[in-house]
């Protein structure tokens, strides 16, 4: 690099700077996903998971913590021996899905799948057994209930940054040439930056549509069907993105006339009304629709998105445009100018961003216990350090050095470009979660509901789970191990729970082997305490030993 000139060093450095950026943000993107990322829960079932019922339902009910919409062939049932139980449609009413079967089945183990869409456009998909007279062998469903592709969800992740990426390239130059750009200097940089963000906008949105075909069904990234864009575009989040698409396309023909010159007030507004629909769409289609106070919710998405879109745009033109070309004289005019209306959109979005994480969290705990609370605190966090680093520059500002000496208030601003670009990466993964509100609500499957514990004698080792530990049915599974930890094969199993505390003598528990070495019940516990599990293995004609657990029951 010896015969590289000072610009040339310069721009090297920038792009250095930028690719190692675009790798972080890829690498934030691309990161492995939580095992759920659907957004509303199954909270109960009828008859419940692992209950063991006398006599065929006629049908199986599934209630979810929100609204769900039906995926075609996509929730079933499967008898003991394989075949379909379910008869006919699933009845969607809000929340809960009524799927009608055969009341004329056999005993034993029934398999229930389902993949569902929750009302801010993410798939819900899982499983659980219930079982007719007593247990027995599960059931496999071969034609499975679809789980999202991993190359489908990084780029469902990857069109949302571009989208947001494009709405600040869009908003920043067009704000900036409408109220803030020198005569003197040419519009053809800044304009060429606002198409840009415009188209990709446009190629976002349409992109989102095409993917939320086998985001919704559980196929590949070109598992594309003209029935599944129908499913699509015909659901809120289908309509959302069209109009914000025909908002695009108006906005281009008023944008024109303002990157070629200045315009009219009139014009002005008509821009202003379009953008904020355009915002509209983002909160309609995701979480927002989908909070426990919707109204609020999307309003404060759109504030959200407003002020990082005016705050980031009108910083990639300081950095790419204004510093460089405007005089000492354009930039005393301008910075102050610019200073505060960065001011009041870091304001807003501060604000916005509360709120949101006050609606979406629900709880303390769960910022530190979900992947979705811990995302919101990488984002505070490193917002807190973007914050930092305006402070700084807007006191240069104050202090008239960046009219003097810009290239101090560059380097501040270029490091809160290099952060926010992280945040935008760490935001696009966040609308993705699950808010904490849902993994909070998610009853059958919070890892509270479960009780585990491994229990010694001086024949075997015995590790106890009882499932979900709570008032109602409870499943347990033992499984016995030698002292040198392999499989212990028993001959016979005995369990019994009492609760001394309120009077309730032994019970017997019905267990069955599923293999020499695990044994499964069920039993209904009717009041929450600190329940006595004996267990007694018999693993000879002569040998056998008993332990004990105690098993919190809410």
């Amino acid at each position: 690099m010896t015969g590289m000139t000072a610009a040339h060093r310069r721009r090297f450095a920038r792009l250095a700077a930028a690719a190692g950026l675009l790798v972080t943000v890829v690498a934030l993107l691309l990161a492995p996903a939580a095992p759920a990322s659907a957004h509303a829960v199954l909270s109960s079932s009828s008859p419940a998971a692992s209950a063991v019922v006398p006599t065929a339902p006629a049908e199986v009910v599934l209630t979810f913590s929100e609204t769900v919409r039906k995926v075609p062939d996509r929730i079933r049932v499967i008898a003991p021996d394989g075949s379909r139980a379910d008869r006919g449609e699933p009845k969607f009413t809000g929340g809960v899905v009524s799927i009608p079967v055969d009341p004329a089945g056999g005993n034993g183990t029934y398999l229930v799948t389902y993949r569902v869409i929750s009302a801010d456009s993410h798939p819900v998909s899982g499983a659980f057994t219930y079982s007719v007279g007593a247990p027995s062998e599960p059931p496999v469903d071969t034609g499975g209930n679809g789980r999202t592709d991993p190359v489908v969800a990084n780029a469902v992740k990857v069109a949302k940054f571009v989208g947001y990426t494009g709405l600040l390239l869009a908003v920043g130059p067009s704000l900036v040439l409408a109220l803030l750009w020198p005569r003197r200097l040419s519009r053809r940089g800044p304009a060429r930056l606002a198409w840009t963000g415009l188209g990709l906008v446009a190629l976002a949105t349409v992109a989102a549509i095409l993917l939320q075909v086998p985001y919704t069904d559980g196929g590949g990234p070109f598992d594309i069907t003209g029935d599944g864009l129908s499913l699509v575009l015909g659901s809120a989040f289908g309509a959302a993105h069209l109009v914000r698409l025909g908002l695009l396309a108006a906005t281009a023909f008023l944008l024109r006339p303002l990157l070629a010159g200045p315009v009219g007030r009139t014009d002005l507004v008509i821009l202003g009304v379009l953008a904020a629909g355009a915002l509209l769409t983002w909160p309609l289609a995701g979480h927002p629709a989908a909070s426990p106070a919707p109204a609020v919710s999307v309003v404060v998405d759109v504030v959200h998105l407003g002020g990082m879109a005016v705050w980031l745009g009108g910083l990639v033109m300081l950095a790419v445009f204004l510093l460089p070309r405007a005089d000492e004289r354009e930039l005393g005019a301008i910075l102050p100018i610019w200073s505060r209306w960065a001011a009041l959109a870091v304001s807003a979005l501060l604000l916005a961003g509360i709120v949101q994480a006050l609606i979406e969290v629900a709880t303390p705990a769960a910022l530190v216990n979900t992947t979705y609370g811990r995302l919101v605190l990488a984002k505070i966090g490193l917002f807190a350090v973007v914050i930092a680093v305006a402070a700084y520059s807007r006191q240069l500002v104050r202090r008239r050095v960046a009219a003097s000496r810009p290239a101090p208030v560059r380097r501040a601003i270029w490091a809160e470009l290099v952060i926010t670009a992280i945040v935008l990466g760490v935001s696009a993964t966040l609308v993705q979660t699950t808010p904490a509100r849902s993994v909070s609500a998610d009853v059958a499957g919070a890892d509270s509901d479960y009780f585990a514990a491994t229990l010694n004698s001086s024949l075997y080792s015995l590790q106890v789970e009882v499932t979900p530990a709570e008032r109602g049915n409870n499943s347990l599974h033992f499984y016995a191990y030698t002292p040198d930890n392999r499989p212990q094969p028993v001959v016979e199993w005995r369990a019994t729970v009492a609760l001394p505390a309120a009077g309730i003598e032994p019970i017997d528990v019905p267990l069955l082997p599923l293999t020499d070495n695990h044994a499964t019940g069920e039993i209904s516990l009717p009041a929450a305490g600190d329940w006595e599990l004996r267990v007694t293995a018999r693993t000879t004609e002569i040998d056998q030993a008993t332990v004990t657990a105690t098993v919190p029951v809410r």
